[in-house]
């Protein structure tokens, strides 16, 4: 419902979070990372297991629930790793006992490489009635690359992380996926490739959703400067690749637009593109962001951004309907500015741009848990 400018919406969903807690707290906590995403205006979030210890047992799962239940001010709904130690290789966790405990499993960080153990995992994973949600990355392809191998690469003597070290491995797990019948969602799609097998996959019936982030929308590597907030995983790709995510978008190719919030240090962040550690963080940015260059220039609909961002996550991670709402002030228009981050983490390729629109109040089932002055 909109009224002079603003407008109240389902809680945001984000099925993409790192919050770092156990193991990094000087990145990030449940405490600092559920704060930025309720004043987001999120309800709800899903936190990969790149934590220590990893989440790959009942034992180790419950350090980081009784910090979520201590900490949070929002749902956080943790993954549990595919393998021990979340390694992509070696030995899979007891799928069947942690499943019930978990929203699904991911070794996000590292694909998993090997294609007997990948089919184990699903195989299991869908007998267990939970989802595979999966970082796809093909190891012996990445030659020690950090940005996209693109012209910017070449122009600028950087290694390059080739797009076939994505699709190669989206192509494997729509396969595992249709053969097995696990549900399979595909994590920070950026590259033409990846869409169209998705696009074909859907096409044939696999049970396969998808997932891109704001940056790989609204950014291409003709913007890249030579600093490490311009570094992530997979990497800002060409203007090919920004076009055909925003036609997946459009098209329901692309079902989710997720954050890949991924809080470093100014330190591990200030080492220039080569060096820098990989990631940035983006909960507070998303949707005034998304909806400055994609609804108010008329790319996308408000009704298709908040599917996006809210409704068919719900859907796809069996979330109901539950009372959260948030409220966004459309008119608000401002500066981006990482200072005012409730995040640790600062590093934004989008500071200094200026956008509308700011959630001015949460309600998170029922109960008003953030409401600006």
């Amino acid at each position: 419902m909109s009224l002079f400018g603003q407008i109240r919406v389902p809680g945001l969903v984000d099925m993409h979070v790192h919050f770092r807690e156990p193991g990094f707290v000087y990145k990030e906590t449940i405490l600092s990372g559920s704060t930025a995403a309720m004043r987001a205006g999120y309800s709800d979030v899903f936190s990969m297991p790149n934590v220590v210890p990893a989440p790959d047992s009942l034992d180790n799962l419950s350090i980081q629930s009784s910090i979520i239940s201590r900490d949070s001010h929002i749902g956080v709904h943790p993954y549990a790793s595919i393998t021990l130690g979340r390694k992509g290789e070696g030995e899979l966790v007891n799928i069947e006992q942690l499943a019930p405990h978990v929203a699904g499993f991911s070794d996000d960080g590292c694909g998993v490489q090997d294609e007997s153990l990948m089919r184990e995992a699903m195989q299991r994973i869908a007998a267990a009635g939970s989802i595979i949600v999966e970082h796809c990355e093909v190891n012996g392809l990445l030659h020690g690359g950090y940005i996209h191998d693109g012209r910017y690469a070449h122009a600028h003597g950087h290694r390059g992380i080739c797009s076939e070290s994505e699709w190669r491995e989206v192509e494997r797990n729509i396969r595992l996926s249709e053969e097995t019948g696990c549900r399979l969602h595909l994590c920070h799609m950026s590259t033409k490739e990846s869409v169209q097998l998705i696009r074909e996959a859907k096409a044939r019936g696999v049970k396969v959703t998808a997932e891109t982030a704001p940056h790989y929308l609204l950014l291409n590597e003709g913007m890249l400067q030579e600093e490490g907030c311009w570094k992530m995983n997979p990497p800002i790709r060409g203007v090919e690749d920004q076009m055909a995510l925003l036609a997946g978008v459009l098209d329901g190719t692309i079902d989710v637009i997720a954050t890949d919030h991924a809080p470093h240090s100014e330190d591990e962040k200030n080492r220039g593109l080569e060096k820098s550690a990989f990631g940035i963080v983006g909960i507070e940015t998303a949707f005034p962001l998304l909806y400055t260059y994609l609804v108010k220039t008329g790319l996308l609909t408000m009704d298709r951004l908040i599917e996006l961002m809210s409704t068919r996550a719900r859907e796809i991670m069996r979330l109901p309907m539950d009372e959260s709402w948030a409220t966004f002030d459309l008119d608000a228009h401002y500066t981006i500015d990482p200072e005012q981050f409730a995040s640790k983490g600062h590093s934004t390729p989008f500071a200094g741009w200026e956008v509308w629109g700011k959630c001015i109040k949460n309600e998170y089932k029922g109960t008003v848990v953030y409401e600006a002055e």
